[in-house]
This record gives structure tokens, C-alpha cells and sequence, in this order.
């Protein structure tokens, strides 16, 4: 009889779909994750853009159809679909905020209601710069 020992990485995925894999000694460890975590908003402000791409796709027919598969409420789909009608510099900087350590973020979905409300793109800028300090878009790079 022969006996080998191995690690194995036993991972159980969705639907109960079981992943075994051989650990190899010799292979370099993987890299460590990053500390903390991603911003609620960010997470909220990428959904939303997949949210939009779903219904432009087709993949979905409407904001209802779209409310009851991700299971909210049509008022609290329409709240995240709203972050799509922010300026493009706007959502960019909500996509790449800092993780957070510790604390709460200092912007929330909430916070940024009224910005959404202003249809023109440089007022929303304007406000946003004003309300949480950081500027929306690089103004350096066309001096």
C-alpha cells in the first residue's frame, strides 16, 4: 500500500458544487487582500451602473421586472438607479473612494439626494465640491 500525503483546498460554491484543489508547497503564497472595506456608495454607485446596463441590454424589461429580481422595493431601486444621472466625474470618484478602516464613510447615498436632483452636470460639480471638499473632476491637466 502507498500512502501520499497532499493538502487539498476543499471550497463548497453556490449550488452545493464542491472545488478540490492540490496546495502546492513550493508555489508562492497568494498576495494579501487589501485592508478594510469597499464604501457602501461605491458598491451602490457600480450597481447601479449594471442595473442600467441590464435594462439596455434587454436582460431585464423594466425597473419593476429588475426590483423584484434583485428583491427590493421599486422606491429603493429607482433611489440607486437615481445615481446614474450624476456627472460622470462624480461617479468616478464614488467608484475609486479610499476603503475604509474604521468609521463611517463621509458620503452616503443619503448625502448625495440633492445633488442628484440638479440636472445640470456643473452644478452637480459645483455642489458636490462644496459639500464633501474634494473636487469632481481634474482641472490641472487643461493648463
Amino acid at each position: 500500500m502507498v500512502t501520499i500525503k497532499q493538502k487539498l483546498s476543499i471550497n463548497i460554491a453556490a449550488h452545493g458544487r464542491i472545488q478540490i484543489r492540490s496546495i502546492d508547497p513550493n508555489k508562492a503564497k497568494r498576495r494579501e487582500r487589501p485592508s478594510g472595506r469597499v464604501p457602501r456608495i461605491s458598491r451602490l454607485m457600480a450597481l447601479a451602473i449594471h442595473f442600467d446596463e441590464l435594462l439596455r441590454t434587454g436582460e431585464v424589461s423594466d425597473m419593476v421586472e429588475l426590483a423584484d429580481r434583485e428583491q427590493v422595493t421599486q422606491p429603493r431601486m429607482s433611489q440607486i438607479m437615481a445615481l446614474n444621472q450624476l456627472a460622470p466625474e462624480i461617479q468616478e470618484q464614488l467608484l475609486f473612494l479610499p476603503r475604509l478602516s474604521v468609521g463611517k464613510p463621509e458620503i452616503s447615498e443619503k448625502s448625495l439626494r440633492k445633488i442628484i436632483m440638479l440636472e445640470e452636470w456643473e452644478e452637480q460639480r459645483y455642489l458636490f465640491e462644496t459639500v464633501f471638499g474634494t473636487p469632481s473632476s481634474d482641472d490641472s491637466d487643461t493648463m
